[in-house]
């Protein structure tokens, strides 16, 4: 299988690799970055599982999140990551999810990786629907979501027990003809 790589004007998306590790565990070790995500801080070690673990992951495989490293083209540094999971039941629908380095938000690199993906999954995979979930409380990625085209479509209330207490989510979602309209 082949590796995935996405290039935009600034950034590469990429696979992740060991030596990324120190980069990475910057900020996936960082409370403030981790405070919205599905994961909670990690170790060092745990940071170097995870990067193995995933190096053995391929894009294309249905209901596998496959995470990707976000690395900026003129520094050569891992600045976030992100991740897209093909649906177990129908993979034309795709869920994504990213992270960004504390060190580098702001920047508008959330936005362009969120452009990268959203170009090679709809006009390279053909898929038909990209969605993601998002806690009610981010309001950065809400605004980042709506900035680009993306419908809310659910309100989940006290859906899931994250990190000590019940959070409420939002889901969103885009489809290939209001990428194609909105673009």
């Amino acid at each position: 299988m082949q590796n995935l790589n996405i290039q935009t004007k600034r950034l590469k998306i990429r696979h992740l690799e060991l030596s990324d590790l120190s980069d990475f565990y910057l900020y996936r070790s960082n409370p403030e970055v981790t405070k919205y995500q599905g994961f909670d801080v990690m170790t060092l070690e745990q940071a170097k599982i995870f990067i193995a673990e995933n190096s053995t992951k391929h894009f294309g495989i249905e209901g596998e999140w496959v995470q990707y490293g976000i690395e900026n083209i003129d520094t050569k540094q891992l600045i976030g990551d992100c991740a897209i999971k093909l649906d177990s039941y129908d993979k034309r629908i795709a869920e994504i999810g990213i992270t960004i380095s504390h060190l580098e938000q702001r920047k508008g690199f959330a936005k362009e990786v969120l452009q990268g993906i959203l170009t090679f999954l709809f006009e390279t995979k053909e898929i038909h629907r990209v969605v993601e979930i998002v806690d009610v409380e981010n309001i950065a990625s809400i605004n980042l979501l709506k900035s680009i085209g993306f419908r809310q479509e659910g309100h989940f209330i006290e859906n899931i027990f994250f990190k000590g207490k019940w959070g409420s989510e939002f889901q969103y979602a885009m489809l290939k003809r209001e990428w194609e309209k909105n673009k």
